[in-house]
């Protein structure tokens, strides 16, 4: 019997092009859903065997040798499966203390890779901000590095905090969500250069690490480039970083300042506003709004000179030098610093 030969594209089906992207696009979506059910039926094992560690060691007194056994006993029954290390036994205890109510694959937490999970447990000693983190994780697909980089950074912490007058300049709800995406401090600490050096240098460096400077600024932001040239009654005019966000449906204008926050500093930045109000943005968008970096800043300063200011435009400090808490700077534990830190002593008689 002769054997049949796949349909050529010429001899295709009307509309096979289509069917065929379309079953690609499940095929594809199935096995995300495969993959994320695996993890969470991973994390869940994880958190149970935690779970019953937590319990036997009340009731039992277990002792270091006891993790030991358990840990060569599950490799034995288990060749095939990673995960029942010694270490990672004692993460999983540490996991289910961290999460003692039963539905974890309904938290953020439960959607997470169990690195991921590790990361949060060394990070923070608090539940909020483990779920804070988590949220951000699962929302926009962070990795394992881009999680650890992220909370090292504290933006979470710095959201919300620039000085910004689009209370009264900007629509609700979308004044609440602008304030929100606006940070202060802004972290440059990945352009590696020194701390005095003017706006251009910065910019040229923020623009070489763009996908960086993106990360810092957060979710949403696209760049439209760089010295983007506008014409005003025959004068030309550069601005120093354009950029438009997807959420909130509009131009966001940068400007750079390398000294401190100075009023003037509004008129240049409104006058731009309005310049890409008139010629660059489409009806469709929202009104364009601005960002002044600077190196300092007097809140009250800034506070008043935004005040009166017709344009919606915020200001916030940036930093070229790390400068982060220590306890916001630590590696994952040890396991003999789990160990200290849960109890677990050296039990002769097990």
């Amino acid at each position: 019997m002769p054997t049949s030969r796949p349909t050529s594209l010429s001899t295709a089906p009307p509309a096979y092009a289509e069917w065929l992207v379309e079953l690609k696009a499940r095929i594809h979506g199935a096995q995300q859903r495969a993959a994320l059910a695996v993890n969470r039926e991973l994390v869940l094992l994880y958190w149970q065997i935690g779970r019953d560690f937590l319990a036997r060691q009340t009731a039992q007194g277990l002792g270091a040798k006891v993790i030991e056994r358990l840990a060569h006993d599950l490799r034995n029954a288990f060749p095939d499966m990673k995960g029942f290390s010694r270490a990672n036994l004692l993460y999983m205890r540490a996991f289910a203390e961290a999460w003692p109510d039963e539905p974890i694959v309904q938290q953020a937490v439960g959607h997470l890779p169990w690195g991921h999970n590790l990361v949060l447990l060394s990070k923070f000693k608090d539940r909020s901000s483990r779920l804070a983190y988590a949220a951000r994780a699962v929302e926009h697909g962070w990795s394992r590095n881009v999680l650890t980089h992220q909370i090292e950074g504290r933006p979470l912490e710095r959201e919300g905090r620039a000085v910004t007058n689009f209370e009264a300049r900007l629509p609700a709800p979308g004044s609440d969500l602008a304030h929100g995406t606006l940070k202060d401090p802004y972290l440059f600490d990945f352009l590696d250069i020194g701390s005095e050096v003017d706006e251009r240098a910065i910019e040229a460096a923020l623009v070489r690490h763009i996908s960086r400077f993106l990360l810092e600024l957060g979710a949403g932001f696209a760049f439209v480039g760089r010295q983007v040239p506008i014409e005003v009654g025959g004068d030309d005019f550069f601005i120093d970083l354009l950029f438009y966000h997807l959420k909130l449906r509009c131009y966001v204008v940068v400007e750079l300042k390398a000294g401190a926050f100075k009023p003037a500093h509004t008129g240049q930045l409104g006058f731009y506003l309005t310049a890409v109000d008139a010629q660059v943005k489409s009806p469709e968008d929202g009104p364009t709004i601005g960002l002044l970096l600077c190196k300092t800043k007097n809140r009250v300063v800034a506070e008043y000179a935004l005040r009166d200011s017709h344009k919606p435009m915020g200001v916030a400090e940036y930093q070229l030098i790390e400068s982060l808490p220590a306890e916001l700077q630590t590696s994952l534990p040890s396991t003999e610093q789990i160990e200290r830190e849960i109890g677990i002593l050296d039990d002769a008689a097990d």
